[in-house]
């Protein structure tokens, strides 16, 4: 029995039943968790060290890092099922999109700053911190969830039940696994 099949067995069942029924936007979820984490510590490592007096740049790395991560993670999991596109054209539209993304995730951070002025010597350390955090790391984080959730299904992964879920026992029978870059998916 999976790991996540053990864990919904011990929910109340309405609650187990809903995120069984939206088990995709759950693992999306999930992804964007991790991703999120991710996002975190990149940006905070760049902010505290080399990258101290540039706030947008660093959260623009950090999403960056966090999305190449959040391709893999979306592809083979969140969405395995779904496709439609050969592989080349879909990491296209994923790193458009991200980019996109990463727009969305950065521009409240940068309105925060350069057009309210949230920064110091305007207001002290601790509102600018808090104000960066806000701005940057939940309300861009939301957002650019939203878009990216919306434009994944439309456009990078938009055929449902393509790539059906490898048969538990088929994944055990292969002796090394396949690189994801080296074939295509069908339907393309």
């Amino acid at each position: 029995m999976r790991l996540t099949d053990r864990g919904l067995n011990r929910m109340p069942r309405p609650l187990a039943r809903t995120l069984r029924k939206h088990r995709e936007l759950v693992k999306f979820a999930i992804v964007g968790g991790f991703c999120y984490a991710v996002t975190l510590v990149v940006n905070y490592g760049l902010r505290l060290t080399v990258l101290e007096r540039k706030p947008v740049t660093a959260l623009i790395i950090a999403n960056v890092v966090a999305s190449v991560v959040s391709y893999f993670l979306n592809r083979e999991w969140s969405f395995r099922t779904r496709g439609g596109r050969r592989r080349h054209h879909e990491m296209l539209l994923y790193l458009l999109i991200n980019g996109a993304g990463v727009a969305v995730n950065a521009a409240p951070l940068f309105v925060a700053r350069y057009v309210f002025g949230l920064q110091h010597p305007a207001v002290s350390g601790l509102a600018e911190e808090v104000s960066d955090f806000a701005f940057g790391m939940v309300l861009g984080t939301a957002l650019a969830m939203l878009f990216r959730l919306w434009a994944y299904r439309t456009w990078v992964f938009p055929h449902d039940d393509v790539r059906p879920a490898p048969d538990r026992s088929e994944v055990h029978a292969q002796t090394a696994p396949a690189s994801p870059l080296a074939t295509d998916s069908p339907g393309a």
